[in-house]
């Protein structure tokens, strides 16, 4: 399990933040210059230079949005006005796809972080250009909402494979939904009927917390407390759960690490929303003290598997069940291994869950749950400990990457496996060069006393 080291301080991370910027322009710049648009969205990289491959364009919004954090982090205009222009430019069929799950990805990345900016001055203000960007996650979160399935206990927000299909990633896409609803956006139907956005996104949280996650109660032999299944599936004749299963990971019985991150950052950062409603807001959906309840027990599930069942430097395999981890020994008693001859490790799991890790032990510190809170907390340091420095962050110039060894898609082998070698190892991918990005953003605004950093600053 993860060795926390209690003694980091985020004042620790001054010069590496300042390094891991100025790494990231020249990737961020690397990109622009070399990288051919015409390709499509760039998704990972392949002998360190990004290439594409996917079922959808779902990472355009980390690419640009990289640019908008790049800005954020360290006022260069040139990024600002790059993430701004590529966004007028390329994400407004995103605003309107009906097919996809990743509203959350592709439109408060780009959208919502230039609102923001907006909001908190760091960027002039211009009421014309507020509303455009607030149009965009009004009519974003809307589309998001419509993709809906209705099961017995509630419904939820179904992902590219179809209406039977619940994925633990789309947690973060709650933030769209979440947003249109606080903006003030009236979601209609057929018959001018009004669909409650708030009502959606917490309905998906809930089947969430309830289908993806487990808690150690029994419901098959697997059950382990914060385990989760990147896919649920639904009978949507009758609107039973039938099973879980997984698309990226070894097996839906198995726990994916990068979909375990995906619900540890998206309950952690929807516990912090809620601060933003009143309580008659949540009376109609049993209150503020049951919501709160069902997003904090998958939180501290989820965040507490991620602990046990990571090497101890913090940076994960791939999945926690990947069937040649069992020829590595005691692998959880010392530090991951990104060049073994078995499984790959995934960064890109770390960095998105890092941000979990520390957004719940601030929330929990805040409660006055001291303890637990530092707990969470100092485990998210150790995690970025381990990946702002080699071997996974990128300091190759030639490199596009920022974070190395991230995994995209292991069971259908299309990650890179260098000559020589067993696995894929030393490459890159938009979301965890993305998410890193963001918890770094997250940090350095903790070390220099700036306004906490969440998605609905744009608000």
């Amino acid at each position: 399990m993860i060795q926390i080291n209690y003694g980091l301080q985020p004042a620790d991370f001054t010069t590496r933040l300042k390094q891991f910027w100025d790494l990231s322009a020249q990737k961020i710049n690397l990109i622009d210059s070399h990288y051919d648009t015409a390709k499509g969205s760039p998704v990972f990289t392949v002998q360190g230079h990004y290439t594409t491959r996917g079922w959808t364009e779902w990472t355009q919004g980390f690419q640009f949005g990289s640019s908008i954090l790049q800005f954020d982090a360290t006022s260069d205009p040139h990024f600002l006005e790059t993430g701004r222009q590529k966004t007028l430019e390329v994400m407004a069929p995103h605003i309107s796809h009906i097919g996809v799950h990743d509203h959350g990805f592709n439109n408060v990345s780009t959208y919502g972080s230039l609102l923001r900016l907006m909001r908190e001055g760091k960027v002039e203000f211009d009421e014309w250009e507020k509303n455009f960007y607030e149009l965009a996650l009004k009519i974003s979160g809307a589309v998001q909402a419509s993709r809906w399935t209705t099961v017995k206990t509630g419904g939820f927000i179904h992902s590219f494979n179809g209406p039977h299909s619940l994925f633990v990633d789309t947690i973060r896409s709650c933030r769209a939904v979440v947003l249109s609803h606080s903006l003030g956006h009236v979601f209609q139907g057929e018959g001018d009927v009004k669909i409650n956005l708030l009502e959606r996104g917490l309905e998906h949280m809930k089947a969430t917390a309830e289908y993806s996650v487990f808690y150690g109660e029994g419901r098959d032999i697997y059950d382990l407390w914060g385990r989760t299944a990147h896919e649920s599936v639904f009978n949507t004749k009758d609107g039973n759960f039938r099973c879980p299963n997984s698309q990226q990971g070894y097996t839906g019985f198995t726990t994916w690490t990068r979909g375990l991150a995906w619900a540890m950052c998206g309950f952690a950062e929807q516990l912090e929303y809620l601060n933003t409603l009143e309580d008659v807001d949540l009376e109609p959906f049993d209150g503020r003290q049951v919501v709160e309840a069902y997003l904090l027990r998958a939180a501290r599930a989820t965040c507490d598997f991620y602990i046990e069942h990571t090497p101890i430097d913090g940076i994960p395999y791939w999945d926690t069940g990947a069937p040649g981890l069992s020829q590595m020994g005691n692998y959880l008693d010392r530090p991951s291994d990104p060049y073994n001859a078995f499984e790959p490790v995934d960064s890109s799991a770390a960095a998105i869950g890092a941000q979990g890790l520390l957004r719940l032990g601030n929330y929990l510190t805040e409660r006055g749950e001291t303890e637990n809170g530092s707990r969470y907390w100092q485990a998210g340091l150790t995690v970025l400990d381990s990946l702002l420095k080699e071997p996974y962050l990128s300091t190759d110039p030639n490199h596009q990457g920022l974070i190395l060894h991230s995994i995209y898609h292991r069971p259908n082998g299309w990650d890179h496996v260098p000559a020589g070698s067993k696995i894929p190892y030393g490459e890159s991918s938009m979301w965890g060069d993305y998410h890193a990005r963001e918890v770094a953003l997250y940090l350095q605004r903790v070390v220099n006393n700036e306004p906490y950093y969440t998605f609905f600053g744009a608000l």
